[in-house]
């Protein structure tokens, strides 16, 4: 039993934007600017918080590269952006943080990859905190490219095939770390193909607002839930 233990990884499913910008009666497109200031908000009150020190945005995912072309490009655009404030904050390389990118990036357009090598490569030594963010993401996805690296060990004979167990495997996924919390905004209450093997026992938790209203009363809330459920893992 684990009730009143406080999180240390968090993972959100950052969806709903496009309603919000809809009900402001903007293109649907402009409101991942209003999601992308608040995961800027995002990370301010979880470095309030101290305890939490992994955080996983799930911001793009495979399925998501069939969006619209203007959609597509304004979404580049952010992310190409949201790259450079990591590299140019002085608060990041200050606070420790650490900048991963997870899924199959390789499929990006050649100036953003860059730009994430940058922001990762920059920030590859800070271990106070991580911020894995997930783009060109899906959990299928990085269950095949795992069997795929662990077949390329066994072919090199690096691997022998009955030493492979859970804990071999994960190694070999995009992200070996498993979340505490899951949040998913937007009133949906599926897992979209999100960290299908780390969320194992993970708390889910489904929330009505979209993003862009997400505030810190709603982390906090979370938190606090997290904290009252009974965590067993099967026991």
């Amino acid at each position: 039993m684990e009730v009143g233990k406080v999180p240390k990884h968090i993972a959100i499913i950052i969806d709903g934007n496009r309603r919000f910008a809809k009900r402001l009666m903007m293109k649907p497109w402009m409101g991942h600017e209003w999601g992308f200031k608040k995961v800027e908000k995002l990370l301010e009150w979880l470095s309030e918080l101290k305890f939490v020190k992994e955080l996983t945005l799930y911001a793009f995912s495979m399925q998501n590269f069939n969006r619209p072309k203007d959609e597509f490009d304004y979404l580049m655009k952010i992310f190409k952006e949201m790259c450079d404030r990591f590299s140019d904050d002085p608060k990041i390389m200050e606070n420790g943080i650490r900048i991963n990118f997870i899924g199959r990036t390789h499929l990006f357009p050649a100036d953003l990859q860059e730009k994430m090598k940058k922001v990762s490569e920059k920030t590859k030594n800070n271990s106070k905190y991580l911020i894995n963010i997930a783009l060109a993401y899906g959990g299928r996805e990085e269950v095949i490219d795992a069997v795929k690296k662990v077949g390329e060990q066994i072919k090199k004979g690096t691997l022998d095939v009955d030493k492979i167990n859970e804990e071999v495997f994960s190694k070999n996924l995009y992200m070996e770390s498993e979340p505490d919390i899951i949040i998913r905004t937007g009133g949906d209450k599926r897992t979209s193909n999100f960290l299908i093997w780390q969320s194992n026992y993970s708390e889910w938790f489904f929330l009505e607002k979209t993003w862009p209203e997400f505030e810190k009363e709603d982390l906090l809330q979370v938190i606090e839930e997290y904290k009252l459920r009974e965590r067993r893992f099967g026991k």
